[in-house]
């Protein structure tokens, strides 16, 4: 099919070689040969009147042209695809679709994993994919490569709509025999401890807790580094390493470690985790059956202000009872 000359099924091979800006690895993305991967460019070419990807060395980078047909000739097939896909009715029961979630191992822990079971029940044939955090998770997201996006408020795309899932607490945990810390941290100690964060994606970067953190002047002696959040509580076991978590996982965490729960000697804002999905996205009926599980889900959720603090150990979670996590100024 052409429109003004164009033949649309050229649009594909754009959208590839406007991403990758290799021949080689635009054939491969839209499976077909490097050889006919290089016609259609010189078609592009002819059409646009422009190189459009251009030899630089031993590499090719787009032109100015080239730059700015980026996100528009995206945008159009994203737009292409939502058309294309409506339906009038939608049934889970027999929906087949692959719903690609980004998300963090916290978030699945503490959330998704509510929600995957809800999923695996009313619609047996789709297929959940958790994909693990990463730099680019805005850009993967307005490329439509996911379908949902799942990170706390502060990182969210403004271009795109969102929904409040659920709101979590910062707290400290150390190991249960760390003979540094009483019954309470305070903010020398704290300061003076060793300490184990998470670094996200690559290159790896701060997480929300860090920025908040830094934010009130708050420097850390970080002595461990993991690539996720929940490996924190394992890896302090035996230490006087102190983590810096959300509430909803550490809680988790201490009904299966030797760890303490502690508030921490920071007033810090509460974290609040967002669901987020492509604008085109709005009004698929899939989409919509799965942010509606999503958001039930989160309002079943203990409130924030309810999350109680594991006193002394796990097994002081059964025996003794619990302290509140402290007012926000």
């Amino acid at each position: 099919m052409r429109f003004n000359r164009l033949d649309l099924n050229l649009l594909l091979a754009l959208d590839a070689l406007l991403e990758e800006q290799n021949i080689t690895r635009a054939a491969a993305r839209v499976n077909v040969s490097q050889s006919a991967m290089s016609g259609m460019l010189a078609r592009l070419r002819e059409f646009f009147e422009d190189d459009l990807l251009a030899a630089v060395g031993r590499n090719m980078e787009l032109t100015v042209l080239g730059r700015q047909l980026v996100g528009p000739v995206r945008d159009l097939i994203l737009h292409v695809h939502a058309t294309v896909g409506m339906r009038v009715t939608f049934d889970p029961a027999r929906e087949t679709r692959c719903m690609k979630i980004m998300v963090s191992d916290y978030a699945t822990e503490v959330f998704l994993n509510k929600v995957v079971a809800r999923v695996l029940r009313d619609a047996p044939n789709m297929t959940l994919d958790l994909v693990p955090l990463a730099d680019d998770a805005a850009e993967k997201l307005r490329r439509g490569e996911n379908d949902f996006l799942i990170i706390p408020r502060h990182f969210l795309d403004p271009e795109h709509p969102q929904r409040l899932l659920f709101e979590d607490h910062y707290c400290a945990v150390i190991w249960e025999g760390n003979t540094q810390v009483g019954d309470t941290l305070d903010a020398a100690t704290y300061e003076r401890l060793p300490h184990i964060a998470p670094m996200l994606g690559r290159p790896r970067s701060p997480t929300m807790e860090e920025l908040l953190l830094k934010a009130q002047n708050v420097n850390r002696r970080i002595r461990v580094i993991t690539a996720d959040f929940t490996s924190m509580a394992t890896a302090l076991v035996g230490t006087d390493l102190v983590a810096t978590m959300h509430a909803r996982l550490a809680l988790a965490c201490a009904r299966r470690l030797p760890i303490r729960v502690l508030p921490l000697p920071y007033a810090l804002p509460p974290m609040a985790e967002c669901v987020q999905w492509h604008r085109f996205q709005e009004n698929d009926p899939c989409h919509i059956w799965l942010r509606g599980i999503m958001l039930e889900v989160g309002r079943g959720m203990p409130a924030n202000a309810e999350l109680a603090m594991a006193p002394h150990s796990a097994n002081a979670l059964e025996t003794m009872p619990p302290l509140r996590l402290p007012a926000l100024a």
